[in-house]
């Protein structure tokens, strides 16, 4: 019987989405991901957002949902197209809420803890994925430093 190891993919993917500006009660979503050469078995998700100068209001959050597919990247979860885009999500959404970050004060930068792909999913990475971002802090983002990226993570047995 072999050793299992756990792999790291290459650290700091960037996710494509344009968060930078993105209005208080907005959605974003990014552009989709094929998970179908590395095969990962599950992803972390961070981002880092930074608000505007204001208050903070609202739900002082910004909510993170992942979308997946299972036809090859034809239908997405909550109507989403797999591109780079404003979205408007359904409410209730049709996708998984992965992770919050809480923001407190404006105007300034939170990082997020890694979010799991897999568990949104049953423990399953999908063929294509991406990620939905809903701003409900009371503020736009600022206008520069938002960002996500990913990092794939998989077994073998040596």
């Amino acid at each position: 019987m072999g050793e299992i190891r756990t792999l790291y993919g290459t650290s700091n993917q960037a996710i494509t989405i344009t968060l930078n500006s993105l209005a208080s009660a907005a959605a974003r979503a990014g552009a989709s991901v094929s998970n179908t050469t590395n095969k990962f078995q599950d992803v972390l998700i961070q981002l880092i957002v930074r608000t505007a100068a204001g208050t903070v209001a609202a739900e002082k959050a910004v909510k993170v949902y992942a979308y997946g597919t299972a036809d090859g990247g034809t239908t997405y979860s909550d109507n989403t197209v797999g591109t780079d885009v404003a979205h408007t999500l359904t409410s209730p959404p049709n996708t998984v809420l992965i992770g919050i970050i809480n923001v407190a004060v404006a105007d300034t930068i939170y990082e997020s803890h890694p979010f799991s792909l897999a568990t949104a999913f049953g423990g399953i990475v999908p063929d294509n994925w991406g990620i939905i971002v809903e701003n409900q802090t009371g503020l736009a983002l600022n206008a520069t430093g938002n960002s996500a990226f990913y990092q794939g993570i998989k077994t073998e047995t040596v």
